[in-house]
C-alpha cells in the first residue's frame, strides 16, 4: 500500500465556484487563474475541467502557458506578467498567448517584433497598488503606441489590480476604481476593461467589467476574514488527507517531538500521522492547531517534522492505525489552518509540493 498522504481535488466543486463567479457578474467574461499550478491543485487537470466553460486562462509566465498548450489546452492564455524577453513576443503570437503589458520595454518589444499574426494585449494601469502597470497619466500614450501598431489586435483590454479588495471596510478599492475610470484612454476602437479579482467579484459589483479574473475563490476559499454572503457559497476544492501510522501512550510529564516543545499535562494517547513540511503542511503550525481524525477535531502537539506530525487523540473514544486524517478540506477550512500559522490560505495551497499525489474526483 502506498503512503496515504494525498490531496483530493473535487472538480465538481471547482466548476461550482466558477459558475458562482459567472453568476455574480453575468455580463462579464470569466478567466480562471491557473497560475502556480492552479494554486496547488494541478493546472492541467483544472484547465481541462474548466475548458468547456472558460473562454481563456490566466498564468504567470510563458512556461506555465506552454505546459497547458502541450497538454491540449486550446483556449487563449493570458500571461499576467507579460514577457520577460523580446523573443517571447513571437512565441506568444504563435501560440495565441495574450500579453499583459505594464512597462515601456514591453511596448517596444511588441511594436518592433515581426509577427505572422496580431497579438491581443492587456494594458496594465497602476491605480494604487504600485506594483505593476503604467501610471494613469501614461496610459493614453502607451495605448496609442500599441493601438497604432500592426502587431496588436484592436480589442486592447485596459486592466488594473486591487490592493485591498479583501478589506470590505477600506476606501482604497473605491478610490482605485475612480482612478481607473478617470484615466481610461480615449479611442475610437473597441475598448474592454478588467478589474475584478476574487474579492471584487464577490463583494464589489462596481468593479465588474468586461473581463473578471477569479483565482483564490475558484478553489473554494474566501478572501475575507469575516463571513460574506457570496463567499459563504464557495465549496472547498482540495481535501488534504493522510492517515494515522502509529499510536502510543505517554505519561504526564513526557514530551513529544523535536525540541520537546510540548509536554503532556496528563497521561495521553499520541497518534503519529504521515504528513509533514515536506508535504506542504506548515512547520510553523503551533500546538493546538486542529487536525481531523475520524471527523473529530484533535490538537496538533509537538513540532511538525519533515514527514510526520503528532496529534493528541486522548479524547477520541476509538482510534486505530490507518484512520483517516484531514489536514484541511471542506470540514476544516485551509484559511483556519493558515490563520493559526500566521499566514494565508493562498500560501498553503500554492506551496503544496509535487510529492503529494493529486487525486481527482
Amino acid at each position: 500500500m502506498s503512503r496515504p498522504t494525498k490531496a483530493i481535488i473535487d472538480l465538481q466543486a471547482l466548476r461550482h465556484n466558477f459558475e458562482l463567479a459567472q453568476s455574480l457578474a453575468p455580463h462579464s467574461s470569466t478567466i480562471p487563474m491557473v497560475k502556480a499550478n492552479a494554486y496547488g491543485h494541478g493546472a492541467v487537470e483544472v484547465a481541462r475541467a474548466l475548458a468547456p466553460i472558460a473562454p481563456a486562462f490566466g498564468v504567470a509566465s510563458i512556461e506555465e502557458a506552454i505546459d497547458l498548450r502541450d497538454n491540449g489546452i486550446t483556449q487563449p492564455i493570458l500571461l499576467l506578467e507579460g514577457i520577460f524577453s523580446s523573443d517571447e513576443v513571437s512565441l506568444a503570437a504563435q501560440n495565441n498567448f495574450w500579453l499583459m503589458v505594464e512597462n515601456q520595454p514591453q511596448v517596444e518589444a511588441i511594436i518592433s517584433a515581426t509577427l505572422a499574426r496580431k497579438i491581443k494585449v492587456w494594458l496594465g494601469m497602476d491605480t494604487g497598488m504600485h506594483r505593476l502597470g503604467f501610471q494613469p497619466n501614461e496610459i493614453q500614450a502607451a495605448y496609442d503606441a500599441l493601438s497604432n501598431s500592426h502587431n496588436v489586435s484592436d480589442d486592447i483590454v485596459i486592466t488594473s489590480h486591487f490592493a485591498c479588495a479583501d478589506d470590505l471596510d477600506s476606501q482604497a478599492t473605491s478610490e482605485q476604481i475612480k482612478n481607473f475610470d478617470l484615466h481610461l484612454p480615449k479611442t475610437n476602437n473597441t475598448l474592454s476593461t478588467s478589474l475584478a479579482n476574487s474579492a471584487a467579484i464577490l463583494a464589489w459589483p462596481q468593479a465588474h467589467r468586461d473581463w473578471q479574473r477569479p483565482g483564490f475563490m475558484l478553489y473554494g476559499s474566501s478572501p475575507f476574514v469575516q463571513p460574506q454572503e457570496n463567499a459563504d457559497q464557495l465549496q472547498a476544492v482540495m481535501s488534504f488527507e493522510s492517515a494515522v501510522i502509529s499510536l502510543r501512550n505517554i505519561s504526564a510529564g513526557e514530551s513529544v517531538g523535536y525540541t520537546a516543545n510540548w509536554t503532556a499535562q496528563r497521561d495521553s494517547t499520541i497518534a503519529t500521522v504521515t504528513v509533514g513540511y515536506g508535504d506542504g503542511y506548515p512547520r510553523s503550525a503551533p500546538n493546538g492547531t486542529p487536525v481531523l481524525i475520524n471527523g473529530v477535531r484533535c490538537p496538533l502537539v509537538g513540532r511538525v517534522s519533515m514527514d510526520m506530525i503528532t496529534v493528541d487523540v486522548t479524547d477520541l473514544p476509538q482510534v486505530a492505525i490507518g484512520d483517516k486524517t484531514v489536514l484541511w478540506g471542506p470540514e476544516l477550512p485551509v484559511n483556519e489552518i493558515a490563520s493559526a500559522c500566521g499566514t494565508i490560505g493562498y500560501e498553503l495551497l500554492t506551496r503544496m509540493p509535487a510529492r503529494v499525489p493529486r487525486v481527482y474526483s
